[in-house]
């Protein structure tokens, strides 16, 4: 076991991955040389080469093209997207191409790709370098969709990713690449700590894709949340002394319904947390599941806490990105309902 920031484990799966298969390529804007804007890949194109590791124009119509054609023909690409932000020239080709490559060619093809995006606020980024662009993908059949709340599930993910058949987006919550924070705007980023789970195997081993994980056991009312939410999902449980169940869902496709349903039939109230824009964002899709598979056990409307529907604020920004003092007064909301 090993102590490890998010970077330090993102960049050892990939490591790991590259060591096991010398079909794992590595590509994207400065992730060669350079070892990627926030070092997740540094060291990569020294240790396997610029075949394996290499930089790319600044195309990510090309980056997104290049993974589809290599991932057909047998390599596992694995490209970064420098910012989510940036992806939105290589949509229609994640869209059009790399997820349905498997249905229409009948099995034939298929694209085992990862692609990696340090997404969501918390370093005062402004509008094209914050948002939270999940929901895009999770609407589009054939993708997956993951987002690691810690060091732990960040490696053991991505190496599962990595070894998936199918396309998958890897969205890596960038508030949390260097430690945990509880949210609050004043609070620093302090070192991961083995209860944190900063502590990940040295080595290879995977988390399952599709499984949520029980962060916080409690009966009073269950709180949806992942990525940097996680952890101001827990502060506010613990600031409120409300005995809530924090369900880190991990995977956003393919959704753990099962933990859900299974925690909120217990608790009959349920909160969901995530930092995009409220408007159709994926919370909506957590309070319909809710709604359909556990009506007759709610006790309270499903409340959602979100970011604005407004254009990434970068003078706001911690307005914008829900805190535990927003969450614990939907908390206390939903005790009331």
């Amino acid at each position: 076991m090993t102590r490890r920031t998010m970077i330090e484990a993102i960049r050892d799966a990939i490591d790991v991955s590259m060591d096991r298969d010398e079909k794992v390529v590595v590509f994207g804007e400065d992730v060669g040389f350079f070892g990627g804007v926030f070092r997740c890949t540094e060291g990569l194109q020294k240790k396997y080469g610029t075949h394996r590791c290499f930089d790319t124009p600044i195309s990510e119509t090309g980056i997104v093209g290049v993974a589809i054609g290599m991932g057909a023909y047998g390599l596992r690409p694995v490209a970064e997207i420098q910012f989510a932000d940036y992806v939105y020239p290589g949509y229609d080709q994640i869209v059009s191409e790399a997820a349905r490559l498997r249905h229409r060619s009948a099995g034939d093809f298929t694209a085992p790709l990862v692609i990696r995006m340090p997404c969501g606020g918390g370093i005062f980024g402004g509008q094209t370098h914050s948002q939270s662009p999940e929901a895009l993908f999770t609407h589009v059949a054939g993708l997956k969709t993951v987002i690691p709340s810690n060091p732990y599930d960040a490696k053991g993910l991505l190496i599962s990713a990595i070894e998936d058949d199918d396309p998958i987006i890897f969205l890596e919550p960038k508030r949390l690449y260097n430690g945990p924070f509880n949210g609050h705007h004043d609070q620093p980023v302090v070192p991961w700590s083995k209860h944190d789970l900063g502590e990940t195997p040295d080595g290879h081993y995977t988390v399952p894709i599709g499984k949520a994980a029980v962060r916080r056991e409690g009966s009073a009312l269950t709180v949806l949340a992942y990525g940097t939410m996680v952890h101001v999902a827990l502060t506010a449980a613990e600031e409120t002394g409300i005995d809530a169940e924090v369900i880190d869902l991990r995977t956003l496709v393919p959704l753990d319904v099962e933990t859900i349903v299974a925690s909120v039939s217990k608790t009959g109230r349920c909160v969901v947390v995530h930092e995009a824009t409220r408007t159709s964002g994926f919370g909506a899709e957590l309070a319909a599941q809710v709604q359909e598979r556990c009506f007759y056990h709610l006790e309270a409307p499903v409340l959602r806490v979100t970011g604005w529907d407004t254009p990434y604020p970068h003078a706001q920004e911690w307005n914008y990105f829900p805190g535990p003092d927003r969450v614990g007064r939907a908390l206390k909301q939903a005790m009331e309902g």
